[in-house]
């Protein structure tokens, strides 16, 4: 302990960490105060409080800090966890204590850690891992995520799958697993395969027979990424798992199923919806995961900029009519429909909602959920709900003629209608209406506004750089900017986006008024392209020019908006 104390007191300023920020013009003498007073009011660390007061930036603090203890700062988007210190550390003692193992260097494990002060931690990680402790320090939100980058599942997974034995080729094997012994390693790895799949963010799991394996593969910021191979042995017990806990039935394995299930996923409680398909490989399942700690989406938040946005919020206070959320399969719409409940006013109106599935509860609002099997369609629905005096009416998405024409009519007597419908473009969830038998002298007269959308990665705030873009991203700026010179960023790649330089996902919108003209082309039975062009005249902003402005500002790449949105030309 000695020695320890020694390490933490060698080379110390004699200036107090309080008064070096006081020095640098971090913090002022009264602030200084103020978080002393606090500090010995909670018996906690003056670090510690300053973040939290928002005093000062927990970077300064980390800097500071690092001066204080004549320790080195480590920067942990530069800097990469290696293997072999990894296991030194388990994932809770790392997480209890924030802390992270970045290298081995000799006899000593060089540790990151939120606290570096925090001397029995350091003692009792020097036995565990045997040997000697050199503490750096840390900026506490880095480390945070560096925990969840870093501390995966795999070989646990592994561990469990070695121990399901005797089980033999997916076709051969049984779907129930009688023997627990056998069980008992397949509710581990899929409860493992969701806590890992909640740590990356993932949207869904895709569990796949390939040939001679299982592939796991996630979905995260809508581009699946490869995990892991499994054994194939563990496909059948894996896929008969998942059945049970979605209530499927488990020795049906030629039609599709779907349910769903409830997890608690590293103290977060998570919806899952589960679907099932027999391939030729066997049966395959995708997992969406509901995170119900995640909170909604704002408006603003879903990426509109201020024009678009304040024309959006125009029509959301429309007293009745239609407003339609156009775009591909997970494209958004549903967030978009979320987040337009969220600005409506829940107390002096009646919000009902017809959804399949119902993905998000809501306090004040009255949520219906789709069952076929007992009748309940969208459409049965929506006429059901017209029978309890509603103001607001959600349908979760028009897929046939029945719907929309009920839909319509409910817009046309006096309710705010909000779904969402599968369409390219703004323009084109019009035409789409046509398709379904709806009359276009309906259309005009119930419809409002149309969104139409689509979803692009955000470039990682961590690593964010210029960079030179290739010719088709230059070529395809220009045209649609008419501007020569401007800056574009990418994400270089750091270990909080796994290398991939991007981190979360932004929308990418246009937003069609029904002005009179717009309504008077429709009635008359203008094309796409003549009703489009005069929605641009009138203020609509296309989604790829959205998606340009948000290279511009440095949200996401050019690469980004030509994959999602310039094959609509």
């Amino acid at each position: 302990m000695e020695q320890m104390t020694e390490l933490h007191t060698k080379g110390r300023p004699r200036k107090s960490l309080g008064q070096m920020l006081v020095e640098a013009e971090l913090l002022s003498p009264e602030q200084l105060d103020q978080a002393l007073e606090l500090q010995r009011t909670h018996n906690g660390k003056l670090a510690e409080v300053l973040t939290e007061e928002g005093l000062v930036k927990a970077e300064d603090v980390a800097m500071m800090l690092s001066l204080y203890l004549n320790m080195p700062l480590i920067d942990l988007k530069r800097h990469t966890v290696q293997p072999d210190a990894l296991p030194l550390v388990p994932e809770e003692t790392a997480r209890k204590h924030n802390l992270i193992p970045l290298d081995v260097i000799g006899d000593s494990l060089v540790v990151v850690m939120a606290d570096p002060e925090d001397i029995q931690t350091i003692e009792d990680l020097k036995t565990q891992a045997k040997m000697w402790v050199e503490p750096a320090v840390g900026i506490p939100a880095q480390i945070r995520e560096a925990i969840n980058h870093n501390y995966k599942d795999s070989v646990e997974i592994e561990k469990q799958i070695g121990q399901i034995v005797g089980l033999g080729e997916t076709e051969k094997a049984e779907p129930v697993l009688d023997d627990l012994v056998a069980e008992m390693p397949i509710v581990r790895t899929l409860d493992l395969l969701m806590a890992q799949a909640v740590k990356d963010r993932a949207s869904d799991v895709h569990i796949e027979p390939q040939g001679n394996t299982l592939r796991i593969r996630y979905r995260i910021d809508g581009i699946l990424h490869d995990k892991m191979h499994l054994p194939l042995s563990a496909h059948a017990p894996l896929i008969s798992r998942v059945k049970i806990l979605a209530g499927m039935n488990i020795a049906e394995r030629r039609q599709p199923q779907d349910g769903q299930f409830s997890l608690n996923v590293v103290g977060r409680g998570v919806d899952v919806r589960a679907a099932t398909c027999d391939t030729t490989h066997g049966e395959r399942a995708v997992l969406r995961i509901l995170d119900k700690s995640v909170s909604l989406f704002t408006l603003p938040e879903l990426g509109l900029l201020p024009h678009t946005l304040k024309r959006y919020q125009q029509m959301l206070k429309s007293p009745f009519g239609m407003i339609l959320v156009g775009g591909p399969t997970g494209s958004g719409k549903t967030t978009s429909l979320y987040a337009s409940l969220n600005q409506l006013d829940r107390n002096e109106r009646n919000i009902l909602t017809i959804e399949d599935p119902v993905e998000y509860r809501f306090a004040d609002i009255n949520q219906m959920q789709v069952n076929t099997k007992a009748g309940m369609t969208f459409a049965s629905g929506l006429r059901a709900a017209m029978r309890h005096d509603p103001d607001i009416i959600l349908v979760g998405e028009i897929r046939d003629t029945d719907t929309a024409k009920t839909a319509i009519q409910a817009a046309l007597t006096g309710h705010l209608v909000l779904s969402s419908i599968h369409a390219n473009d703004a323009v084109g969830s019009l035409f789409r209406l046509m398709d379904l038998g709806v009359e276009p002298f309906l259309i005009s007269s119930a419809v409002v506004g149309i969104v139409a959308q689509r979803m692009v990665r955000r470039i990682c705030t961590q690593c964010r750089t210029s960079y030179q873009p290739s010719l088709e991203e230059r070529i395809a700026y220009d045209q649609e900017m008419g501007e020569g010179e401007t800056s574009f960023y990418h994400g270089a790649g750091c270990n909080f986006c796994a290398y991939t330089g991007y981190w979360s996902r932004t929308g990418v919108f246009e937003i069609m008024v029904m002005s009179e003209e717009v309504r008077r082309m429709s009635l008359a039975g203008a094309g796409t392209d003549e009703i489009r062009e005069q929605a641009l005249k009138e203020g609509m902003v296309s989604m790829k020019r959205d998606g340009m402005m948000k290279v511009k500002e440095g949200i996401t790449t050019p690469h980004e908006v030509i994959r999602n949105v310039f094959s609509l030309s």
